[in-house]
């Protein structure tokens, strides 16, 4: 017996639920937990309902949905889990740390070093997806407009995150610590915890 496969384009609905790795969206009375990037949070983070795309990603103990702001990022998504190496975390922090239009010109212009930025990104990685995904993004546009609002709770919101994502909490703190002492004047949310990916 294999259960029926229900595949999703999308969840429209109300945020009952936001952080910047995960929202719960009560679409008719019905909540969805749902996993997000950094830069679908930075989009919605001040909407009280709105659009997901979804990716069901499904494994032998668990159906997992995954949202993204609009269309590109899903597709870019799909694209990065579709390499060896890659799997849905991995490609949820890529997009965490680089914005998919950042991600596609770095595989684009072969530029592995940068690639090479994201936590969990080894060198044989990324020469992997500069190989398979070149000649596929090359063919596309993305386009995003990113900006971010922040609140007090900057610094919680952040430790939250890189939990979220798989980070220690010991090591998430020193990295923030670390971040806020060296810059001072980081006001977004977002800024801080690519800043402090990188600084684990």
């Amino acid at each position: 017996y294999r259960p029926l496969l229900i595949m999703y384009a999308y969840l429209q609905g109300k945020f009952t639920y936001k952080s910047p790795a995960q929202v719960y969206l009560d679409v008719n009375g019905v909540g969805y937990e749902v996993n997000i990037s950094l830069n679908t949070y930075s989009h919605i983070q001040n909407l009280e309902q709105g659009k997901l795309f979804i990716q069901l990603q499904v494994k032998e103990d668990a159906h997992i949905l995954f949202g993204f702001f609009d269309k590109q990022e899903k597709d870019m998504f799909v694209l990065l889990t579709g390499v060896s190496g890659v799997g849905a975390a991995t490609a949820r922090m890529m997009l965490s740390s680089l914005k998919p239009e950042e991600l596609k010109l770095a595989i684009v212009q072969s530029n592995v070093k940068l690639l090479e930025s994201v936590k969990g990104i080894g060198k044989k990685t990324a020469e992997r997806l500069v190989l398979e995904l070149k000649d596929k993004l090359g063919k596309n546009a993305f386009g995003a407009d990113l900006s971010v609002h922040m609140g007090n709770s900057m610094e919680t919101d952040a430790l939250n995150a890189l939990t979220a994502l798989g980070i220690s909490r010991s090591q998430a703190e020193n990295a923030i610590q670390k971040i806020i002492r060296a810059e001072p004047t980081v006001s977004q949310l977002e800024d801080l915890i690519k800043k402090a990916l990188k600084a684990i």
